[in-house]
């Protein structure tokens, strides 16, 4: 999975697999050639090494396994975890790269960043990714070029671009139960035209599911009875259009929108009989995103070049609380529609130059302004007590300064080096509560300095060893500072940044065509961490979001593929990973949400009639979780069989047939929130 393989291992492997469209087949550069490389977040040009502890997964792996969101996708990259978010009222999906969760690894899409100003909190079971060229996963050396927040990695996803006059693509499946019974649907479209100097293109992606199912070891309780899971219907939708103009072979100059549409329920505890807090009874009518950016690349003189990103994001969202599981009325206490209309605006100037001799340097600016308005409609269905508080808003600006030089000491070893200044400012926190009114919150800033160092070896044509070191922030959120969820946590206007300093040791080795492998080790101190925790128990249980102390995460990271004859193929991956935590006054926090062990195994076997089998098996030990009330519980070891089949009819039209979780295991991620047991699918695929 991983992109140093080396470019001939890319284009063998995209051939031999065949599981894309004609024209997904690895171009010269090692880069599909539909890949939108303007979008793509560049960690290295060098020759010599292509990158530092970076990884992807292309559209191929997304049809093979079956991947339709990005939480599903990250499986197939060691050192990367998929969990939901221990706070089951949420119904979000977490990712962990190397233990770092979504607040210290920022996603974007095509290098444009997806915030959202009130808390960050994306649900990576949102995003879609049928419609994606790769997905780029960053772990440890994140370039402060790339601009602020790249404290644990950083995810990026690349859209597609025309490689032709004219060009489409469908995708469609049905989503089926634990019995083959009917769930959902989702499905893929694409259509663009290239011609010398101009591109254009329109595609979306969309899920809707009606639920899903259960284990059949499922227990029933008072809050669930089994079969199809309570509250697991959702629906997501992504279009995006770009046009784009390339008036040489070395300019490209592009203007894209992207709009991503959701909406979905959130099941409940299953042993919480009645919910813990009462008000658990949750839905999300909208969770909306849009994005329009521009995109360029601009040769300056024979190696010199201006890359520049301006963007205007905007983020709505709505939350509702309802009275009981009929989810028909709200008239209690504590119920509310929560509405938030959020936008942001910025850019980035990065420039290449040729100061010396085997050297390049990039020089960096990156700004971005966002603002979060919230209000409630309390008990809206109450004829006695509803009320609506007025809009409040909060204002903050984000900017950063980079520079980083890579320097090419002989045609085996290259060093890099960088340094960047960050700096977040709150311009206004207005907060609003029946007692108070309207009243403003202390407002400031917080400031950074980040650098890093790397140094590349190819010791020889198919070997390899790399090692950096990076130390990098991340500023509080506007959640994690102010929030009272709901009257449920205190606030801390005076929380500190978080900083992580990384070490990364990795080997690689290619086997002529016939296979790769890789070994990484890696080691990250974290100071300042930043953790819930509860400073008043219940019934009235209140929580702060602290500085707990300090940390550390560390592991091993294993990942290979080999040829094995004509038509098999085999591969996976291993991750050994340990998280602590160290604060003295609390002496019992857990990490959440990450296993010690976990990996996947798979197996490709083709046959010369067009028919391919994609068996594999997915496992992880236990993981910590949050209890309701306080505390923590051990969950979470499983081990999942999946396989695919597939019937390739020609280059243009291809059928595939699978289910994930066939052995049908109960296991759980969040204490009282199960996963699903087993689901299976069909799915067609054409190109023309």
């Amino acid at each position: 999975m991983r992109r140093s393989a080396g470019v001939r291992m890319v284009s063998y492997f995209a051939g031999l697999i065949g599981s894309g469209v004609a024209s997904a087949a690895g171009s010269a550069a090692g880069v599909s050639d539909d890949v939108f490389t303007l979008g793509q977040i560049t960690v290295t040009a060098s020759r010599i090494h292509e990158s530092f502890g970076d990884s992807s997964i292309d559209k191929d792996e997304i049809w093979r396994f079956d991947t339709n969101s990005l939480d599903q996708a990250i499986k197939l990259v060691p050192g990367v975890t998929a969990t939901q978010e221990t706070n089951g009222r949420r119904n979000e999906r977490d990712i962990f790269v190397r233990g770092f969760g979504r607040l210290q690894v920022p996603l974007t899409i095509d290098g444009v960043r997806i915030y959202l100003p009130a808390d960050n909190r994306l649900d990576m079971g949102r995003f879609l990714t049928p419609d994606l060229a790769e997905i780029q996963i960053q772990k440890g050396y994140v370039p402060v070029t790339n601009g602020p927040g790249g404290l644990g990695g950083a995810i990026n996803l690349v859209t597609r671009k025309p490689t032709r006059p004219f060009e489409s693509e469908v995708q469609l499946g049905t989503l089926l139960g634990r019995d083959a019974g009917y769930d959902g649907w989702n499905g893929y479209a694409r259509i663009g035209t290239r011609t010398e100097r101009f591109y254009a293109q329109l595609s979306g992606a969309y899920l809707d599911r009606d639920s899903w199912p259960l284990s059949s070891d499922f227990r029933p309780t008072a809050m669930e009875d089994g079969g199809d899971r309570n509250g697991s219907a959702n629906r997501d939708s992504r279009i995006n259009a770009k046009f784009g103009y390339v008036p040489n072979e070395t300019d490209e100059y592009s203007l894209s929108y992207t709009k991503q549409e959701g909406s979905k329920e959130a099941p409940l505890h299953v042993n919480n009989s009645p919910p813990v807090p009462p008000n658990s009874y949750w839905t999300w009518p909208w969770w909306d995103i849009e994005n329009l950016y521009w995109l360029s690349n601009t040769q300056v003189g024979e190696q010199g070049y201006l890359k520049t990103r301006f963007f205007y994001n905007k983020f709505e969202n709505g939350l509702y609380a309802w009275d009981d599981a009929t989810y028909t009325t709200q008239s209690a206490n504590g119920r509310f529609q929560s509405i938030y209309d959020d936008d942001g605006y910025g850019g980035s100037i990065e420039v290449g130059l040729p100061l010396l001799p085997n050297s390049s340097t990039r020089v960096s600016a990156h700004f971005r302004r966002d603002q979060h308005v919230e209000f409630n409609i309390n008990r809206p269905t109450s004829a006695a007590f509803r009320n609506v508080e007025p809009r409040q808003k909060t204002r903050e600006e984000t900017w950063s300064i980079a520079v980083e030089n890579s320097y090419a000491v002989n045609d085996a070893l290259e060093i890099r080096a960088g340094i960047s200044y960050d700096s977040n400012e709150i311009l206004v926190a207005e907060e609003f509560n029946a007692t108070r009114g309207m009243y403003l919150n202390p407002v400031g800033g917080s400031h950074s300095l980040n650098g890093q160092a790397a140094v590349s070896w190819r010791y020889a044509d198919d070997a390899s060893l790399s090692a950096s070191v990076s130390s990098r922030a991340r500023f509080p959120t506007l959640f994690e500072r102010y929030s009272t969820r709901f009257g449920s946590a205190v606030p801390n206007p005076d929380l500190e940044s978080e900083r992580a300093t990384s070490f990364d040791l990795t080997w690689e080795r290619r086997f002529d065509e016939r296979g790769r492998f890789s070994v990484a080790a890696f080691y990250a101190d974290v100071s300042n961490m930043i953790q819930t925790v509860v400073v008043a128990p219940p019934p009235n249980q209140l929580t702060q979001a602290q500085n707990v102390g300090d940390g550390e995460n560390y592991g091993l990271e294993l990942s290979g593929e080999l040829r094995v004859g004509e038509q098999l193929l085999v591969g996976g991956n291993y991750t050994w990973m340990q998280r602590r935590i160290r604060d003295p006054l609390q002496p019992a926090l857990r990490p959440l949400g990450t296993p010690t062990h976990q990996g996947l195994l798979f197996a490709t076997w083709e046959t010369p009639f067009g028919l391919s089998l994609t068996p594999s098996v997915e496992f992880a030990d236990s993981r910590w979780s949050d209890v309701t009330g306080g505390g923590y519980r051990e969950v979470g070891a499983y081990t999942l069989v999946n396989l695919q089949a597939q019937y390739r009819f020609n280059a243009q039209f291809a059928a595939a047939i699978g289910g994930r979780n066939l052995l049908d295991r109960n296991y759980v991620l969040a204490d009282g929130l199960p996963e699903p047991g087993r689901t299976l699918y069909a799915k067609l695929q054409f190109a023309f």
